[in-house]
């Protein structure tokens, strides 16, 4: 793993008078979502707000687990790599989401930014006392756990038994759908990760994903727009490929 480079991470914590929790855009999704403001205060006085460019790993496989981290903005991608040096992407974190919980000292999987980010950085041992003092927050903490494991089930099925195609529709319709939970629009759809990425998690090799876009496009079930945005002309028809029907 590369040094930790501080020219490459600002801390903004300083610049904002106000509560960096109350003022934060996706706090209904995140951790903090059930605390009330005096323990929103409490939380604000051990966290950090950082920011990444892009490519900066956060941290590694194998790295000291001292930090968690909650994602306000931006996108991260979670790996592993494999004993024959190829790298399994195990997922891709939008805003709300939170990282670097580890049942060990140490850290299961590398973090790494797809895009600018910006993060709120906690001590671990501070984050954790305040978890056993707010019951709430830590019953949060568990319902997204919940939800991380239903994602791992999910991308199982993707990598097992699905074609290359359904890959990438499947693919297309989890970003559509994470989206719409934010409160976004769920079409067009925002795809910021390289195609190596996406093949990365799917287990297709970049080639493939680049063809299957392609015959996509061509096929008119999507558009590739500017801003690396994907246009579904027809989501019934994607759920439909997704599903090999």
């Amino acid at each position: 793993m590369p040094p930790f480079d501080m020219g490459r991470v600002r801390d903004v914590s300083a610049q904002a008078d106000v509560n960096p929790c109350g003022a934060c855009p996706v706090r209904s999704l995140t951790v903090c979502a059930a605390l009330e403001a005096e323990e929103l205060r409490r939380l604000a006085e051990i966290l950090q707000t950082v920011r990444f460019e892009p490519g900066h790993t956060l941290f590694g496989e194998g790295d000291k687990a001292d930090t968690l981290y909650n994602v306000t903005a931006g996108t991260m991608k979670l790996y592993k790599l494999l004993p024959d040096g190829r790298r399994q992407i195990t997922g891709f974190l939008l805003p709300g989401d939170f990282l670097g919980l580890s049942v060990n000292e140490t850290y299961a999987y590398s973090a790494e930014a797809v895009t600018p980010v910006t993060l709120c950085r906690f001590p671990r041992r501070r984050m954790e006392a305040l978890l056993d003092e707010f019951p709430k927050m830590q019953r949060r903490l568990f319902s997204m756990a919940s939800n991380e494991l239903a994602a791992a089930q999910d991308q199982m099925l993707l990598l097992g038994r699905k074609t290359a195609k359904e890959k990438i529709c499947s693919f297309l319709l989890m970003l559509s759908q994470r989206a719409q939970r934010r409160g976004h629009k769920e079409n067009p759809v925002h795809v910021p990760m390289s195609r190596a990425d996406i093949a990365d998690y799917l287990g297709l090799t970049t080639e493939t994903v680049s063809r299957t876009f392609t015959q996509l496009k061509t096929s008119r079930v999507i558009a590739l727009l500017e801003g690396n945005k994907v246009q579904i002309h027809d989501m019934d028809q994607l759920y439909d490929l997704a599903e090999g029907s």
